[in-house]
């Protein structure tokens, strides 16, 4: 009765809905419905209104967006019998319905996500047995030292707890290349890396052949352990002291769970961040997916398997056949097949880990690419929307992860159709000036206010657009190869703790200059076609604004690949921690002001501080996060700089044995929560109007910083031909 009471009154609602949307009224009348929705939205949300009313303001939007979408149907396509307008005019249709597609699968995940978990501590009576997994192929054995040190001092009963490196870049077939080169690199690196194991008591392991990538170095690491439970681990991502205490006992709660995933946090900022200096003050990308996205999966127990910082239930991969190797991205993969077979999964929203990023454009695209191309086969291989065990809200919740990774294409439709117009004088999109303020403009500025609702402080105006603009140029080829040959993808490694000593323009980077120069000469054409045509300005003027946007973008994006040189070779995290520092016999008072992963920076009372040189070697006194005595920890002055009664000394770890890496580790990872905290210093909400006001101003920036490269980078290749032509002369 109550089923069939719930089916009534949706069917009422979605006719009531389907009469407003489809009511035929005069652009005035719109006009005024559009004002009033967006002026109730923007109160609301001025007023702080949440729960219901944000579902409310949710609901009103809603409304505008399908109100656009009906318009956008029935009233703007160009006649089939002018092909040259209807044909890109239909791409442009349906690139805005994708994303009208995509605005309403975020709105069913994430309009009221799951509030973060308590803490679930892990009964003291029962510890099960825990294999610790880090995967590996090229990374050094510095970095690998580092996390399998923190691994080894997680909070948890030693016997209870096994850790195992799964080296992938020293198996059999790599030691017996017959390429000489890397045979040699790989015995080396075999080597190199049993006796780091050893002397951290970790297991190495390694295999035969180098099958399946990533999945099969998994799939091969249960066949040689037994613990319960697996925590997995990238070989850049070291768990904080409480990892395991705060994920193993909500396998107590449910015996169908297979997962407990735990959010990414990094160290060090992307190439966005620290190529347009965000990172300290603006929430980073992957926060909008780890702080939001993730939460709205987990209350639909869709919560997916993310490659690392995550504990799964042994028992449940045995079900099916461990970890999922057909795609590329074998975590989601993985979570897809557990989902089906009946499993469950939850969200702890708590930074647990400190991972690193990629550095270099090169290599965030690189990153990306796989990505998208892994997605791209679960949605040919696996189909989430027809996948036999999940339930209606899994399908839409997998279909939204995946169908995300289609966006280069209407990003792409986005940036060139104003183009059709302004160079071909196309009509494209048969709609008036006016229609346009009182559909389209009422639609953008509702799905802005929409997705400020949705994400808030997780993330800022435009920078999605962003973050989709410089990787649609260099995605959309990879998506378009995987679609055409879904199997040709190959698991390839990002690129760990890289570097840029000099300031310089991405080896990446020529199309988007391409694309900014063919903008400004389109920016060129609109000023002309409103003074020699003026009775098509309105038009004329509604795209030309449109390719400005695209403009900003396209300036901004300038600077993001105009790589910034950096003199420390690795992010500095602050600690503000009490030591001692020990030098030519003596030991000093001191302060540990911030650490990376290479060294450290000290404040030392100086009043009865020796004279010291660049290279002295000296030592740091103090006490771990575990509770023992005072450890020490050898390292070199680099470099000292007076402040009164405090000397500022710059130190380089010199690792001599397994405990200097573990002390590393406890100075930089043990704490989980200094992640925490420095996560929401940067979570603030500037608001679209003002959020926009800052975008415009770094994209201006950001497009004369991409210009002062660009032409940089043009004298070395004028000077080369200068001499080349003297040589010839």
């Amino acid at each position: 009765m109550h089923k069939a009471r719930s089916i009534f009154t949706w069917a009422i609602v979605s006719l009531c809905v389907f009469v407003l949307i489809t009511l035929p009224v005069n652009l005035q009348t719109q006009l005024i419905a559009s004002i009033t929705v967006v002026t109730i939205m923007a109160m609301i949300k001025i007023l702080k209104g949440e729960g219901t009313w944000r579902l409310i303001a949710l609901a009103f939007g809603t409304a505008v967006v399908l109100r656009y979408a009906y318009w956008r149907t029935t009233s703007t396509l160009p006649p089939v019998n002018q092909l040259e307008n209807f044909i890109p005019g239909l791409l442009l249709y349906l690139a805005e319905m994708y994303s009208i597609a995509m605005l309403a699968l975020s709105l069913f995940i994430v309009a009221t996500p799951l509030p973060p978990r308590r803490s679930r501590p892990v009964k003291q009576e029962r510890f099960p047995h825990v294999d610790v997994f880090v995967p590996t192929y090229n990374e050094d054995a510095h970095l690998l030292g580092n996390t399998l040190a923190a691994a080894k001092a997680i909070d948890y009963p030693a016997d209870k707890l096994q850790v195992w490196l799964l080296d992938d870049g020293g198996t059999l077939q790599k030691r017996n290349s017959n390429k000489l080169l890397e045979a040699q690199a790989a015995i080396a690196r075999h080597n190199e890396l049993r006796q780091l194991c050893e002397a951290l008591s970790v297991n190495y392991l390694t295999r035969d052949r180098n099958e399946h990538a990533k999945a099969g170095n998994l799939n091969n690491g249960m066949q040689h352990s037994t613990g319960e439970l697996i925590a997995v681990f990238d070989a850049d991502h070291a768990p904080a002291r409480d990892f395991l205490r705060e994920t193993v006992g909500y396998f107590d709660d449910d015996p169908k769970l297979f997962l407990v995933q735990t959010p990414h946090f990094f160290i060090n900022p992307d190439p966005l961040e620290r190529n347009l200096r965000t990172f300290d003050r603006m929430p980073s990308e992957n926060e909008m997916f780890y702080g939001i996205i993730q939460r709205g999966l987990d209350k639909w127990n869709a919560a997916f398997f993310c490659g690392s910082a995550a504990v799964l239930s042994r028992r449940a991969l045995q079900s099916t056949n461990g970890f999922s190797g057909l795609s590329i991205t074998e975590d989601c993969e993985t979570a897809l097949a557990l989902h089906g077979a009946g499993w469950n999964s939850i969200y702890v929203d708590k930074p647990l880990i400190a991972g690193l990023q990629p550095a270099t454009f090169a290599s965030f695209i690189g990153q990306r690419s796989r990505w998208a191309q892994g997605m791209m086969q679960i949605l040919r291989f696996r189909f989430p929307l027809l996948k036999r065990g999940l339930s209606i809200p899994q399908r839409l919740c997998y279909m939204s992860s995946t169908l995300f990774w289609l966006f280069p294409f209407p990003r792409t439709i986005f940036l060139f159709a104003p183009l059709f117009y302004l160079f071909f004088d196309l009509e494209i999109f048969t709609a008036s000036g006016g229609e346009f303020l009182a559909y389209t403009l009422a639609y953008m500025l509702v799905n802005l206010m929409m997705q400020n609702y949705l994400y808030g402080s997780f993330r800022w105006p435009w920078i999605s657009e962003l973050y989709e603009y410089v990787q649609t140029v260099h995605l959309l080829p990879a998506v378009i190869s995987v679609m055409i040959n879904p199997r040709k993808p190959t698991f390839k490694v990002t690129a760990k703790d890289e570097s840029i000593s000099v300031s310089r323009l991405s080896e990446i980077s020529r199309p988007f200059f391409v694309i900014f120069a063919v903008q400004i000469i389109a920016l060129a054409i609109t000023i002309y076609r409103i003074y020699a045509e003026p009775y098509k300005a309105d038009v004329t003027l509604v795209v030309g604004g449109w390719n400005l946007f695209n403009l900003i973008m396209a300036g901004c994006a300038l600077g993001v690949v105009s790589e910034r040189g950096e003199r420390a070779a690795s992010r500095r995290v602050r600690v503000n921690r009490r030591c001692e520092f020990g030098v030519n016999g003596k030991w000093h008072t001191a302060s540990i002001e911030d650490v990376s992963v290479h060294g450290a920076r000290l404040h030392v009372f100086n009043k009865q501080l020796d004279p010291m040189t660049i290279g002295a070697e000296g030592e740091i006194r103090f006490r771990p996060y575990s509770g023992a005595d005072l450890e020490t920890l050898p390292l070199i002055v680099r470099n000292m700089e007076q402040d009164g009664d405090i000397m500022a000394v710059g130190c380089q770890y010199i690792p001599k044995s397994a405990l200097d890496h573990r002390l590393i580790a406890d100075l930089i990872f043990a704490n989980s929560d200094q992640w925490a905290q420095f996560q929401e210093s940067r979570r603030r909400n500037p608001g679209l109007i003002r959020g926009t006001i800052w975008f415009l101003g770094l994209s201006l920036y950001q497009t004369s910083r991409g210009l002062i490269y660009f032409f940089r980078s043009m004298r070395p290749e004028r000077e080369a031909q200068q001499q080349m032509a003297k040589a010839n002369g």
